[in-house]
């Protein structure tokens, strides 16, 4: 009987249009880390310093963060199916015309538009890939963050083998990627797969900044913020620090991130599942991101060390493969809130902290030191834990304990304050 429920909750038995769902977002996600590897190579044909070129990585991510709260408004309104179809399409325009840009302040702009498109089909394709998937919301979250984990590995693969060929090779395959997402999603995405709903209830428009006021959203979104920072230190600014130690090309800083991206879909699927069924999930954080904040201090202190700057970014990505995991669940599970507002309202705020690194990464090396960002990135990471650490009382949800009457009349009280 075990095995039979085991199998029925296997993120494999899915139906199509999960499948189509979390094809178009591995697709989605290779976008985050496709301009890694010609990061160097675009500062160098287009005369940018390192802040202009990871500019790159903050337009993207700005409007990708503040776009997400209103992604769950314009789902409920026009349908899940309507909005993932909108945002490839804004992808498959931007990423071609970023392609076909001369000049890094133009591809800044285009890459923006890049990001109001993913805004749009990231948020609604972890709200449909969690209604519409079967063996419950922790296999779904695990599909979810396996496509996460496959994109970001195979986008500096892919970034890394067509930049080997020119700067703008890597677009222009994104925007061809986005149009096969495009129409899978068309064909097998069926009105009412999500949740059975053919027509879903309209969102008011303040409702994800209303759920930020909920303590347990709240706080995984402040937390999540520093945690982002530190992700993309690790992904945006890497890239600049392997050039001084021999590894500027495409191609090879394409196999250094493919194998982060690796590390991260592994962890994701296998070793996160195994942990949280040993132990609450905030447990999970208090452990594994005090190790994330050290093995970015590790990379500070040998900063020089092409070996070690490597490795690295490897173990890096299976840690952040797991806290992922973990803190996509805790925001799935916190609160009662619907699934599009939870993500529309955490993904927003995560994104907008991930911002902020890339050009406060590159400027701190410029100012201070090669480790510098490194050591900034830990320090986030070591904000974030004792944020959740010290707002653990209000988690106890996500860790699938029931808050007492009291605590969720506080919860809703300060929710609708």
């Amino acid at each position: 009987m075990t095995d039979v429920l085991e199998a029925r909750s296997s993120i494999l038995h899915q139906p199509k249009a999960v499948w189509a769902v979390a094809f178009a977002s591995v697709v989605a996600f290779m976008g985050i880390g496709l301009v890694d590897p010609i990061l160097p190579a675009i500062a160098d044909e287009l005369s940018a310093t390192p802040t202009e070129t990871v500019m790159l990585f903050t337009s993207y991510l700005v409007i990708t963060g503040v776009a997400m709260f209103f992604t769950s408004w314009i789902s409920s309104r026009i349908g899940p199916k309507k909005t993932l179809l909108a945002g490839l399409a804004l992808i498959v325009v931007f990423a071609l015309a970023a392609g076909l840009a001369g000049d890094i302040e133009t591809i800044i702009g285009f890459r923006a538009g890049w990001g109001l498109g993913n805004a749009l089909f990231i948020s609604t394709a972890l709200a449909t890939i969690v209604g519409a998937a079967s063996g419950g919301t922790s296999a779904a979250i695990i599909l979810y963050e396996a496509a996460l984990g496959l994109g970001l590995a195979i986008g500096p693969l892919l970034g890394g083998l067509l930049g080997s060929i020119s700067w703008r090779g890597p677009f222009f395959g994104t925007a061809a990627l986005m149009a096969v997402g495009f129409i899978a999603i068309l064909v097998l995405l069926k009105p009412g797969a999500v949740d059975g709903a053919a027509r879903p209830a309209p969102t008011r428009l303040s409702a994800p900044f209303r759920a930020l006021a909920r303590p347990a959203l709240g706080i995984l979104a402040a937390a999540a913020v520093f945690y982002n920072f530190a992700f993309f230190v690790l992904l945006a600014y890497t890239p600049f620090a392997l050039v001084p130690l021999g590894v500027g090309d495409a191609i090879s800083l394409g196999l250094v991130f493919f194998g982060w991206g690796v590390s991260v879909a592994i962890t994701s699927v296998w070793v996160a599942p195994i942990l949280t069924r040993r132990m609450p999930r905030t447990r999970v954080l208090w452990l594994v991101m005090p190790l994330l904040a050290l093995d970015l201090l590790a990379m500070a202190l040998f900063v020089h060390s092409l070996a070690a700057v490597i490795v690295g970014v490897v173990v890096g990505g299976m840690l952040l493969g797991i806290l992922n995991t973990v803190l996509t669940e805790c925001v799935m599970e916190a609160t009662d809130l619907p699934r599009s507002v939870a993500s529309s309202a955490y993904s927003g705020v995560r994104f907008l902290g991930g911002a902020v690194a890339p050009p406060v990464a590159t400027l701190l090396a410029e100012a201070l030191s090669p480790s510098a960002p490194f050591v900034a990135g830990a320090l986030a990471v070591l904000v974030s834990v004792a944020i959740v650490i010290l707002g653990r009382r209000w988690l106890r949800a996500a860790d699938g304990l029931q808050e007492s009457p009291l605590e969720e009349a506080q919860a809703i009280s300060l929710g609708d304050a």
